[in-house]
Formats: structure tokens, C-alpha cells, sequence
């Protein structure tokens, strides 16, 4: 029996791309394994946006040479793969500084893996191009299910934002159609999925053909899903705040399904910074499309990413980032120290911030950032908040799920809730999870 090992870096997307990679090579046999030491195939489906996140390929690439060389000795081949955007970003230089590397694959690419591990049996192989046929109709139905799944809509990014890599590893803006969103859709609920997350680079720039032979906005396509059978709960990630466009913003109040949590990255606080990223969206621009928002969705979680340190960013410019977080107020974020990606405009520039000042920034603005997420965990105890159950808890009689906003919750219940909406009385809040007990009957908070 072939087996098949799957580790993904960085973003949804990625997740999403790993799964699929799994159906590609279970249609040929291959049983995915969490054990790399019994794989026959590895893959690293690899992430590009930040530096540490390609280091850590390189590193483990190192341990998985020694791994191959084991396995060798045994009499087993290995082949390993390096996916996702540092192939699509690094090609060729990958066989150059990884010998034990077999086959190099762009995001685009990954539905040919039979055939690129057949050719690499020979030659070592990279395939980078972006082809013009459509990779989601080459790939296999879905083998990957659960309780929650992630559906691509829509790839690529047109923003050419001055500091990340994605243009250029994942390409323009490509939008699938309704019909074939709606089609894998229907496929997930029918194996289990009660929770679809619509996914893209830039996912609310969707475009796709709609099934009217027209354009469809991504509320159109949202309203298709949310009546399909089965479905309970509806999201979407990541979007820009320049496609943050009306009907979107009002679908969040009329949609029942679309689940009141919204990532809508800002970057900075700061308009010249905004400016030098090449954002094309003002401070006061995000402040107004947040506003819309909680206006129509009072309750609506926001999430954001955040960069200290870009180049040039001065004292007074990322306290305008800090003013903003206060402001707002957020349910969680990401936020990084600016580095440098080969390639992108950004990593050109002089103005370089030292890193012991990117270093104090970022710690300051995840201390406020961190404030702003433990209150609004500890908001939520002593409610009742419907949990939709995902799986097995940590402990025996434990299952674990999450509220509509996104929060982890534990408590003690049948694993035959899994995939059932369950009232839980939230009774504590840790550091990355709430803690409930079920409640028969209770009013559930609105």
C-alpha cells in the first residue's frame, strides 16, 4: 500500500491545496498518512510570504534528506515534493540547494502529480508554468471531508501590493463559476460538511460566470450556497478593503447562514505607509467600510493583518497603526515584522527600520492586540452560544467546536453531536479556547 505524507504552510488557500493534493494521489492508490518515517511520498506544500516560512522549508528539506537516505538503506523509494509558492517563486533553485528534492510543482500545477513522480522516477522535475487549462477541472472528486471545509472560488490577486510575493507565485485574479463553486459544494454537504469557508486570494474580487450566464458578485454566489441542503454555516477569507463593495457588506445583515466574523487585512495605520505598500485605500477608507459593516452586523468579529516596520515607517506613523487597533477594536489578527521578499518592489527600498525598533513595535502592538482579544473571549462567559461540534475533544466525553465567531469551545458531550449545532453555556475563557457545558432548551445569544 503507497502512502502519502502532506505537510502545508501558511495560509487557507494552502489548506486547501493540500487536501486536494491528497485526492489527486488517492485516486492513484495512495492512503494519506500523519507519519512521515512510513511515507512514499512527501510533499511540503510550501508558503512564500514570509521569510521565516521559506527557512523553515530549507530546514525541513535537511531533515527529510536523511529521512530518504534511511529509508534507502531499507530498499523503500522516497519521493519529495516541494508545492505551493516557494516552488512556484524558487523553480529550479530548490534541486540546486535540496538534492533529495524529486519534484518541484507551482500552485497551479499540483492535478499533474501522478505524472511529474512518474517522470522524476528518471529526471528530476519542475513544473512552474501556468497553464491555460484549468487545474479544477482535472482534479478528482473530494476524499478530504469534515464538519468544516474550505472551497476555493476564486485565485490570484491583481493589487500588486508592494510588499508580497502573490501576483507573482499565484498569478491574476481567477474566478471558478457558480455552477462549479455550487457542484463541489453540494459534494462537501453531502459528505458531511455543515460549514463551508469560500476562500481566494482575494476573495471578495469574485467574479464568476454566473449560472444566469452573466457576471456574480460574491454575494450572488453566497446567496446560491446558503440555500443548498445540509449547509448550516457560511464564511469567507481573505478579502480587500477596496473590494468591500455594498452588497457585500449588506449580505452580512440579510444572510442568515454568513457567520458574523469578517478578516479584512489593513496593513497600517498609516496613510503615507498605505500609500508606499500600495494599498490604494486610506485609514479613514478601512475605518468607513468597518462602520458599514457594524452597522448592518452590530456583533461582527474583525480580523486583520498588520506589518510594523515597513520601510520608512517612523515613530509617529505606527503610532497612527496603534490608534486605529484602539479604535476598532479586534477579535484577533495576525501581525508580522516587515521582511523583505525577493522580488517585490518593497525589498529594493533603502529606509530600512532597524530590527531591534521592528522588534519593539511589533511587541507593543501584539500586547494591545492580545489585551483586545482576551476581553473579547471573557465577553462571552455566562452566555449561551450555539456550537457547531467538529470533532473529538482532548479528553475522553469531550468534543470541540466553534461559536459563530470563530472561537474554539470545549465541553462535555457525545461525539454523536459531531456535526450538530449544540447550545453551550461558555463558562471560561482560556488563552486560546473557550470552555462550555451544554444546555438543553436555553435562549442562545444573539
Amino acid at each position: 500500500m503507497k502512502k502519502a505524507f502532506v505537510k502545508s504552510y501558511g495560509c487557507q488557500m494552502n489548506a486547501y491545496d493540500a487536501t486536494r493534493m491528497a485526492d489527486v494521489l488517492g485516486a492513484e492508490g495512495y492512503v494519506a498518512t500523519e507519519t512521515v518515517e512510513e511515507a512514499d511520498v512527501v510533499i511540503l506544500n510550501t508558503c512564500h510570504i514570509r521569510e521565516k516560512a521559506a527557512d523553515k522549508v530549507y530546514s525541513e528539506l535537511g531533515r527529510l534528506r536523511v529521512l530518504k537516505t534511511e529509508r534507502a538503506a531499507a530498499g523503500h523509494d522516497t519521493r519529495i515534493v516541494v508545492a505551493g509558492c516557494v516552488a512556484q517563486a524558487e523553480g529550479a533553485e530548490i534541486l540546486s540547494r535540496a538534492p533529495s528534492v524529486d519534484v518541484v510543482v507551482g500552485p497551479q500545477n499540483y492535478h499533474r502529480l501522478p505524472d511529474l513522480l512518474a517522470r522524476s522516477r528518471t529526471k528530476r522535475v519542475v513544473d512552474t508554468e501556468f497553464p491555460i487549462e484549468d487545474k479544477f477541472d482535472h482534479l478528482p472528486a473530494r476524499r478530504t471531508l469534515g464538519v468544516t471545509a474550505f472551497l476555493t472560488v476564486q485565485e490570484g490577486c491583481d493589487k500588486f501590493c508592494a510588499f508580497c510575493v502573490v501576483p507573482y507565485t499565484r498569478g491574476a485574479e481567477v474566478s471558478r463559476s457558480v455552477a462549479a463553486i455550487r457542484a463541489e459544494a453540494e459534494r462537501l454537504l453531502q459528505g458531511g460538511a455543515r460549514e463551508i469557508t469560500l476562500i481566494g486570494q482575494n476573495v471578495n474580487a469574485y467574479h464568476g460566470l454566473g449560472l444566469d450566464g452573466g457576471a456574480a458578485t460574491l454575494p450572488d454566489l453566497m446567496r446560491t450556497i446558503a440555500g443548498l441542503p445540509g449547509l448550516l454555516r457560511l464564511r469567507y477569507t481573505t478579502s480587500h478593503p477596496n473590494d468591500m463593495a455594498s452588497d457585500l457588506v449588506a449580505a452580512h445583515g440579510s444572510l442568515p447562514a454568513l457567520m458574523p466574523f469578517l478578516h479584512l487585512p489593513v496593513q497600517s495605520g498609516s496613510d503615507r505607509v498605505l500609500k508606499a505598500m500600495n494599498r490604494k485605500h486610506t485609514a479613514e477608507v478601512y475605518r468607513e467600510r468597518i462602520a458599514a459593516v457594524r452597522a448592518v452586523r452590530p456583533d461582527i468579529a474583525l480580523s486583520s493583518d498588520f506589518i510594523v516596520g515597513f520601510p520608512g515607517e517612523t515613530e509617529s506613523e505606527f503610532e497612527e497603526t496603534m490608534r486605529l487597533v484602539a479604535d476598532i477594536g479586534f477579535a484577533s489578527a495576525y501581525s508580522f515584522k516587515y521582511s523583505a521578499r525577493p522580488g517585490t518592489p518593497a525589498a529594493e527600498w533603502a529606509d530600512a527600520v532597524p530590527e531591534d525598533v521592528k522588534t519593539r513595535r511589533l511587541h507593543a502592538l501584539q500586547a494591545l492586540l492580545d489585551a483586545q482579544r482576551h476581553a473579547f473571549n471573557a465577553s462571552f462567559v455566562g452566555s449561551v452560544v450555539e456550537v457547531l461540534v467538529e470533532k473529538a475533544g482532548r479528553h475522553p466525553g469531550q468534543v470541540a467546536g466553534k461559536t459563530p465567531h470563530l472561537l474554539p469551545v470545549q465541553f462535555d458531550a457525545p461525539t454523536s453531536t459531531i456535526g450538530t449545532l449544540v447550545p453551550v453555556r461558555i463558562v471560561r475563557a482560556g488563552s486560546n479556547s473557550l470552555f462550555g457545558e451544554a444546555v438543553a432548551d436555553a435562549a442562545v445569544a444573539a
